[in-house]
């Protein structure tokens, strides 16, 4: 990687001889990793994670948790966190965090501070700067917190100045991210009393049913008494608990994609259908495109397809990380391939959506914006050119993809992987060899 940039190795010739499938193991989640930072933060007593993701977003919350002030220990090595609860009290009752580029950390952290007691310094990456924050922060300054953006507003940096909760329900609009629900179904406990949300929007919701998922295994079952409504019982308490992260099934998804590009088996080891995360759904759309996919004891394989690789529309709404890696790889099916449902990928890590226009467009392959939700790519042959990121992790890691069968794919800015997947290149290099 000479001048942080990335020469994607071209295998197609040779790894057709083999029958071998691509086997790898992936980082933990960064999804579950940092919710359940939060959730042992708030739980009383220590709580042992073990599969911890280390990467700059869980670096960064993992920090913050520290900067507060709670007692942790950390054994990269062995992927272990320990962190000392306090039953949701905070050791201090002021603080400077930074949380980098890490949404989750932005979300998560904010919305809790923002209910507890204290003044609260908020700063994070110029990446993040750019993020939206603003229904989160309007929603906590209706509970009666005091918020004050230093630069733009609605947007990072900020002081939150907390004096707990002012009433027992909020509504918020999730139509830029649902870590905005997500962060509020989870700080809602410190209320001690029901609380009531109420969720305008819906995209995304397969990552707040792995938070409903994940309190529930803490202790706490939030009651759905209408689609658009949660709620949290009068006295809910997360408790300390040994909890095992799962494999990242986000970076999972790219080793599946390559199994129809090359045309040779992949298997993720540890990735099963009873995930948390909602990308397994994609795995399903790679099963409607002509894949084929069995469950091991050690993890899914999926086997490329026998009769062409189909085209279709998928809905992408509820997991939408994954739209870059299906429009990386759609010029290699048959017919013209729709994603819908992605608009708020816009205000992502980069405008997602111009992403994927761009860089397709730079390999040679036509493709239209059909209004703001949807995309429509067109088969074709890519060729060689540079990758632009945008300093978007999973930019990288999608247009990769493409380059394993095409001559001259070169993927500006590589590092940016750290985010999630530090080591996702040398894997690459490691299979092609």
């Amino acid at each position: 990687m000479a001048n942080n940039i990335y020469r994607v190795p071209t295998i197609y010739s040779d790894i057709k001889k083999t029958t071998e499938p691509l086997s790898v193991q992936v980082p933990g989640s960064k999804s579950i990793t940092n919710r359940s930072l939060l959730l042992a933060m708030l739980a009383e007593g220590k709580s042992t994670l073990r599969g911890v993701l280390f990467s700059d977003d869980s670096r960064h919350f993992l920090k913050c948790v520290q900067d507060l002030g709670f007692e942790t220990t950390v054994d990269e090595e062995s992927c272990i966190v320990t962190v000392e609860g306090l039953g949701g009290k905070l050791p201090c009752e002021e603080a400077v965090l930074n949380v980098g580029s890490a949404g989750t950390a932005a979300r998560f952290l904010t919305a809790t501070l923002g209910v507890s007691e204290g003044v609260f310094h908020m700063d994070s990456s110029e990446q993040m700067k750019r993020r939206p924050m603003d229904p989160l922060l309007s929603s906590l300054a209706e509970l009666g917190c005091e918020v004050r953006c230093e630069g733009e507003d609605g947007h990072f940096p900020f002081t939150l100045t907390a004096h707990g909760f002012g009433q027992d329900h909020i509504s918020i609009d999730i139509g830029h991210s649902s870590q905005f629900l997500s962060a509020l179904l989870i700080s809602s406990v410190l209320f001690q009393k029901e609380f009531r949300i109420h969720v305008k929007g819906h995209h995304g919701m397969a990552y707040v049913e792995m938070t409903v998922a994940m309190m529930k295994q803490f202790g706490v079952e939030v009651q759905r008494p209408a689609s658009d409504t949660f709620v949290i019982a009068e006295h809910a308490a997360y408790q300390a608990r040994e909890y095992q992260i799962e494999p990242d099934v986000s970076a999972a998804s790219y080793f599946y994609a390559m199994c129809p590009v090359v045309g040779v088996p992949a298997k993720v080891c540890h990735v099963h259908w009873e995930s948390l995360q909602g990308d397994t759904s994609f795995l399903h759309v790679l099963e409607q495109m002509g894949c084929r996919t069995e469950e091991e004891p050690d993890g899914i394989r999926m086997y490329p397809p026998t009769e062409g690789f189909l085209g279709g529309v998928f809905d992408f709404s509820a997991f939408s990380d994954q739209a870059l890696t299906l429009a990386a790889i759609a010029c290699f099916a048959s017919e013209t391939v729709e994603i819908t449902g992605i608009g708020h990928i816009r205000y992502q890590e980069c405008d997602r959506f111009a992403a994927i226009l761009t860089n397709l467009k730079a390999m040679g392959i036509a493709c239209e914006q059909l209004d703001e939700n949807r995309i429509v790519i067109h088969p074709g042959k890519p060729h060689g050119c540079k990758i632009k990121t945008f300093e978007d992790h999973r930019v990288a890691m999608a247009f990769a993809i493409p380059g394993l069968v095409t001559d001259g794919i070169v993927i500006e800015n590589p590092s940016c992987c750290r985010k999630t997947f530090e080591n996702y290149f040398e894997i690459l290099d490691t299979l092609c060899k």
